[in-house]
């Protein structure tokens, strides 16, 4: 079940001071930081994150299969000649982080990040440091009010909405219950709205298809702590895909999704079954 090696980072023992983020309650990119291996949680994520994945065990494996399904996504669409890109739910960075994958094939990309924790913005300097050609920047907001990420002056100083953008939501909608506000698709719909055509949306989301009373018992772990989530099936996934020209093929598992060639190697080095990823992943181009 290997699929990246994790950071081997000591997790955090000190107390935070009064200026940093409240660790009263678990907190989405800490537990994300947490399956990774990395350090930036606090006893409070750990202790969620240690029940959510005693419900169930490949949770870290769905976290490090979907931090390789950001550099494929990234490189593809790089490939393709996408140089400017909004990863929204960006999470505490990992390295590689997604201008460095960009970067990697064109030093001129232009990467803006948004997240809502305190915490991502602590870290932020770490999303700083592309290339000479190119340029990063970070926005604090949430996604919740797509209109406040989109009037962000770091964002309108880096992208060039006039300009195809690929706009990233990898791990990030099943956070977005139905039948809540906001509505999900809705966000999605408002985002795609401001966006060129020649743009692409690039997303993973969690699913019970393969395994519902695992992924089930998971969620319930994140909803006991105060995190509203929603895992969805194939056909839910495609109506965020709507209006557009879906990349083949389509809504996948991300070890079948071969639209960058890469699907058998990573058959191959991660060794996973659908049960133990358990999401499902795409892009596709606005015409």
């Amino acid at each position: 079940m290997s699929v990246t090696e994790p950071r081997t980072d000591q997790p955090r023992t000190d107390q935070p001071s009064t200026d940093q983020p409240s660790t009263d309650q678990p907190s989405i990119a800490r537990m994300y930081d947490y399956y990774l291996g990395g350090r930036d949680n606090y006893a409070v994520d750990r202790a969620a994150a240690g029940k959510a994945i005693a419900a169930f065990p490949a949770l870290m494996v769905i976290a490090r299969t979907n931090r390789v399904w950001m550099h494929r996504a990234t490189r593809f669409l790089a490939e393709r000649g996408v140089r400017q890109f909004l990863d929204i739910g960006t999470g505490i960075p990992t390295s590689p982080n997604l201008h460095e994958i960009a970067q990697s094939v064109a030093p001129d990309s232009r990467v803006v990040y948004v997240d809502r924790d305190p915490i991502v913005l602590a870290q932020s300097q770490r999303l700083l440091n592309g290339s000479p050609e190119g340029r990063t920047a970070f926005v604090q907001a949430d996604v919740s009010d797509p209109a406040s990420v989109l009037a962000a002056p770091q964002l309108a100083d880096t992208l060039d909405l006039g300009r195809p953008v690929g706009l990233s939501l990898n791990a990030l909608l099943h956070f977005f219950p139905d039948g809540r506000h906001p509505d999900p698709y809705g966000v999605v719909k408002q985002l795609l709205g401001a966006l060129a055509p020649g743009s692409y949306l690039a997303l993973s989301h969690v699913t019970t298809d393969f395994d519902p009373e695992g992924i089930s018992s998971a969620l319930q772990v994140y909803r006991s702590s105060g995190i509203p989530v929603q895992a969805r099936g194939r056909a839910e996934l495609q109506r965020f895909f709507a209006g557009l020209d879906v990349v083949p093929p389509g809504v996948e598992v991300p070890h079948r999704w071969d639209a960058d060639g890469m699907a058998e190697e990573s058959r191959i080095t991660a060794d996973v079954t659908d049960a133990e990823v358990s999401l499902y992943v795409g892009v596709a181009r606005k015409p």
